[in-house]
């Protein structure tokens, strides 16, 4: 009797080693359709090698994971409109906002912090695609978490005061910024092409 009941407790450990060796599975499944799928935006990018476009879709998966205010889809919408379809990591905007997800110096050096990033200067921290990615994942959650998706992409885009004032006033047209106003239906446009 009692070998059987080792047995029955054998087998159990063994069940349950079998279940969390599948949930391992799984997720590792998931982290790399997803890293997959991230790579993939990548495609007119010849600049950086296969390791560099791993590293920074690796980067995006986790904020994905870090911040339950963003999906990959958001993520990689945000850093097309931002920085075009080759997805340019040196990419500088005539209005001096930089890298992957166009930050602008200040709002980098500010958020950096929050981000466990040790700001030395913009250049050399904003035209790190990682980097650039790690601060600006922190600052769009933190907008999407305030202002919801559309709000959070409009204070991105066009700063919190006019995205405030859009939201309480029904999304009114000519509140925006026109750069803004075209800004979040087109991020929004190729989020839901990649949610396909």
């Amino acid at each position: 009797m009692t070998h059987i009941k080792t047995l029955k407790s054998d087998m159990s450990i063994l069940e349950l080693e079998l279940i969390k060796t599948n949930i391992i599975m799984n997720v590792d499944s998931i982290r790399q359709y997803n890293i997959d799928k991230i790579i993939s935006f990548f495609k007119n990018n010849n600049e950086l090698s296969t390791l560099e476009k791993y590293k920074i879709a690796d980067e995006i998966y986790e904020a994905s994971q870090k911040y339950e205010e963003l999906s990959v889809e958001l993520i990689c919408a945000t850093i097309t409109q931002e920085s075009g379809p080759g997805w340019k990591t040196n990419q500088v905007s005539s209005a001096g906002a930089l890298g992957l997800m166009q930050i602008m110096p200040i709002t980098g050096m500010l958020t950096a912090n929050y981000a466990d990033i040790t700001w030395t200067n913009s250049r050399d921290i904003l035209l790190n695609p990682i980097l650039n990615v790690r601060i600006g994942t922190r600052y769009l959650a933190t907008l999407v978490n305030t202002y919801g998706i559309e709000g959070g992409l409009a204070a991105y885009n066009g700063g919190e005061t006019r995205a405030k004032l859009w939201l309480a006033q029904g999304k009114q047209d000519g509140i925006l910024f026109r750069e803004t106003q075209n800004y979040v239906p087109s991020v929004m446009e190729l989020y839901h092409e990649y949610l396909e």
